[in-house]
């Protein structure tokens, strides 16, 4: 026995061997319970619907506590003041939040953005005025692809903070067009043709409203009618121009005139002048 109490107080640097078997040992125990916390938190987290991305953020920042938890208990084992580390970080974290909080707030906001979901990869959505199409939603920035292929990478504050439209999310959207036509058209026969010219591009549906047209407003120069159909989000900018380029197909077809601002100049003529020759 007093053999091993000379092994065990013998000192190495500044610690015994005693200390270092300690804290070993602990090291090890906590190993293992780090190790068994986290496939517990891995079957509950498999019975959740949370975002993959934010299950790897979580698991990760769980990892990181409990081994600083872990580092602590083993320092405190080797006799080392923990109260002064813990000082020592508390400065340096400060110092680095500072000089990363623009990131940190990115990072909070990436976060926030796969809690809520307010768009997922693929749809298409504006949001901090730019539109366009998701394909990437990173911890920091958001990469937006839009319609002439350009990558924009949008920070997250700055989506979090303001509007965002998600024109993709629902299965189906409405077709809203004004049409100017002239005050000479009988508005049944315009009413018709546009209803017409709904049925005939074939991507309009009934459901939740059947297709509809009607006069808006009486305007100086034209009657203005409001068309309205809904479609499949899909097909909607196929069925948006295809609808424009039809009405116009068939109002020539119907004698119907879509009328334009006039500009009228009446010459009079010089009644002197023309005495005078």
């Amino acid at each position: 026995m007093e053999r091993l109490h000379e092994i065990l107080d013998y000192s190495v640097g500044n610690f015994t061997v005693g200390k270092i078997l300690a804290a070993v040992v602990v090291f090890v125990v906590c190993y293992v319970l780090i190790r068994l916390v986290m496939r517990i938190l891995d079957r509950i987290l498999a019975r959740t619907h949370m975002d993959a991305t934010l299950i790897k953020i979580l698991k990760f920042a769980v990892k990181i506590i409990l081994y600083f938890v872990a580092a602590m208990i083993v320092i405190d084992t080797l006799g080392v003041s923990v109260t002064s580390l813990l000082a020592a970080f508390s400065v340096v974290g400060l110092a680095a939040s500072l000089a990363v909080q623009d990131s940190l707030s990115n990072l909070a906001s990436g976060i926030m953005l796969l809690v809520t979901k307010p768009f997922k990869i693929g749809d298409y959505v504006e949001a901090d005025g730019v539109d366009g199409t998701v394909t990437q939603l990173g911890l920091i920035h958001t990469h937006i692809t839009t319609v002439d292929n350009k990558v924009i990478y949008v920070p997250n504050s700055k989506i979090i903070s303001g509007e965002i439209t998600n024109y993709t999310e629902q299965e189906k959207r409405r077709v809203d067009l004004n049409i100017s036509v002239s005050y000479d058209a009988p508005i049944a026969k315009v009413r018709q043709s546009i209803l017409e010219s709904i049925e005939a591009v074939g991507l309009f549906s009934d459901t939740p409203d059947a297709p509809f047209a009607a006069v808006q407003s009486y305007d100086e120069s034209s009657i203005c009618y409001v068309v309205r159909a809904w479609v499949n989000t899909a097909d909607y900018w196929t069925a948006h121009f295809g609808l424009l380029e039809q009405i116009k197909a068939d109002f020539d077809k119907n004698g119907i005139e879509m009328t334009y601002n006039h500009l009228n100049v009446h010459m009079i003529a010089d009644t002197k002048e023309g005495e005078s020759k």
